[in-house]
């Protein structure tokens, strides 16, 4: 797998979070999974914490 850096300002990761998050939402409402959406969500809120 390839990794990436993408650097963003708090308000960029912000946006994504929340835009992660009615994505992993509208998954639920429609009985999918959101395993590969939770772990990313996971990942930029960890992000968020160390700034």
């Amino acid at each position: 797998m390839k990794k990436f850096k993408l650097l963003v300002d708090g308000y960029e990761l912000k946006i994504i979070i929340n835009a992660l998050n009615e994505l992993r939402t509208k998954q639920l409402n429609e009985s999918r999974p959101t395993d590969a959406i939770d772990e990313l969500l996971l990942k930029m809120i960890k992000t968020l914490d160390k700034n």
